[in-house]
């Protein structure tokens, strides 16, 4: 991933490396449980809340996604993404020429500034930040596809 280490507020961006030892210990886990998800070992990138891992791009991670963006690609058009995280979905999708726009609804400035010049640079993007839970989009838009990541805190 092409975003910048860093800071802003409560939430931080680095990278972490996987082990060889870390990987093969975490699939032997991973084995048991149903829907078990593996990694590989490497060195990945993470955005952190108060220190506690909100999001990776490891192949585990990016797999929850990969439905979502075989769709948004075969949809193409209009997408809407609530939660931009590290934007590893968009990131994905706008590799795709049938995406012609991206709306991303993202709640906090702090993950706006650390993440989203990465992608805003793309003309097809537009970030905006707001709730996705209250936010609503212009009278008459339609989207082709639609995609909630703000899993972090919809259980509390």
């Amino acid at each position: 991933m092409n975003i910048p280490n860093g800071t802003s507020g409560a939430w931080e961006v680095s990278e972490f490396t996987v082990s060889e030892k870390d990987a093969e210990f975490h699939n032997m886990r991973a084995a048991w449980q149903p829907g078990g998800r593996t990694i590989k070992p490497g060195t990945y990138k993470q955005i952190t809340r108060h220190g506690q891992v909100i999001m990776s791009n490891t192949p585990a991670e990016i797999s929850d996604h990969r439905q979502f963006i075989r769709q948004a690609v075969q949809s193409g058009g209009h997408i809407l993404i609530n939660g931009l995280g590290l934007g590893v979905a968009l990131a994905e999708i706008l590799k795709s020429d049938t995406v012609q726009t991206v709306t991303v609804i993202e709640v906090s400035p702090d993950v706006i500034a650390l993440v989203g010049p990465t992608y805003t640079a793309d003309p097809r993007v537009t970030i905006i930040e707001a709730d996705a839970f209250t936010w609503k989009p212009p009278k008459g838009t339609r989207y082709s596809t639609i995609w909630h990541d703000i899993w972090d805190n919809i259980c509390g």
